[in-house]
């Protein structure tokens, strides 16, 4: 007895003129559901879209347009462009300023890097008392920076702070030495340590993610093969820490261009404007030289250098890493 099984109409692919099935027309009620699942991811990303839209790229589009204009703090806009870029090239405060930036970004980003690697390989292990160690050398990051900087400039004051009693009484220096405004080696030595004790916890915290995202075989298959601890680091470690190096690079050279808040407090750019930032550049134009246009127009270069300088950065590592 034979048996013979029909489809449904609604589900028969009908042939193409090359005799491959033709895909099945969506129905009516699959596009409406298509179109009310788009609806609804495009509602949940809308308040996101809309700070951005606010905070961020009008704030941009109003700093680029203040750059072609000569724009006072008191006044009217005139504009004026490029005058505003092209002055950049002829302000010796700002080249001897971006040259002290990038000075303090490699000196800054090569001893941060260091430490706070030397730290997540001290405590990257569990073992008795570990614990306590990742929070001490954490906890810095729980002080405001503008709080931490008022802290490192009432220690190193020469009349209050207790750091050069401490030192006279060990017999480390000769009399009062000023650490913030007497040469330009110790005021950036301030500012270098202050950073150090401030943001090597957070960074060593997120070189500790990236050790402990590395599978423990691979460490055991090492040690069956008979490599030693530095060639484990070096063949091992380092490369499949790239993505999380890549990471701390980034933000370490970023804040390190952008660099305020310790400058301003602890030196006020001296002595004879050898700790002056970029940025300390900028709000001098912008708001004692009351010239919001010059400001600005420096903003949009420092903008430009910092997003063809991190392109390059992840360009490389991704290079590397393929």
């Amino acid at each position: 007895m034979s048996t013979t099984t029909t489809s449904h109409p609604a589900t028969t692919a009908t042939a193409g003129p090359t005799g491959t099935p033709r895909p099945r027309p969506e129905s009516r009620p699959a596009r409406r559901g298509r179109r009310l699942r788009a609806l609804v991811g495009a509602a949940y990303a809308a308040p996101t879209a809309v700070m951005v839209g606010l905070f961020f790229l009008v704030p941009l589009a109003l700093v680029v347009w203040m750059s072609l204009h000569r724009w006072p703090l008191l006044g009217k806009a005139k504009f004026n462009a490029p005058a505003n870029y092209s002055g950049i090239t002829e302000d010796e405060l700002l080249r001897s300023a971006a040259w002290f930036t990038v000075k303090y970004t490699v000196v800054i980003t090569v001893l941060l890097f260091v430490v706070a690697f030397g730290l997540a390989l001290l405590v990257q292990h569990r073992r008795p008392g570990v614990g306590f160690f990742r929070t001490a050398f954490f906890l810095p990051t729980a002080v405001g920076f503008a709080s931490a900087s008022l802290l490192f400039l009432g220690l190193l004051s020469d009349e209050i702070g207790p750091v050069t009693d401490l030192l006279s009484w060990l017999g480390l220096v000769d009399g009062y030495v000023s650490w913030t405004s007497g040469s330009p080696g110790s005021a950036l030595g301030s500012a270098v340590l202050l950073v150090l004790w401030r943001f090597a916890g957070f960074t060593m915290l997120i070189l500790l993610t990236g050790l402990h995202a590395i599978p423990p075989d691979v460490y055991e298959a090492a040690r069956v093969d008979g490599a030693n601890r530095w060639q484990t680091f070096r063949r091992i470690t380092v490369p499949l820490m790239r993505p999380t190096i890549a990471l701390v690079l980034t933000l370490m050279t970023t804040g390190s261009l952008l660099a305020f808040d310790q400058f301003w407090i602890l030196t006020r750019g001296g002595p004879d404007n050898s700790t002056t930032s970029l940025v300390m550049v900028i709000y001098r134009e912008a708001f004692i030289r009351l010239d919001l246009g010059s400001a600005a127009g420096i903003s949009v270069v420092l903008l430009v250098v910092l997003v063809v300088f991190n392109a390059i950065q992840f360009r490389v590592l991704r290079r590397r890493s393929s």
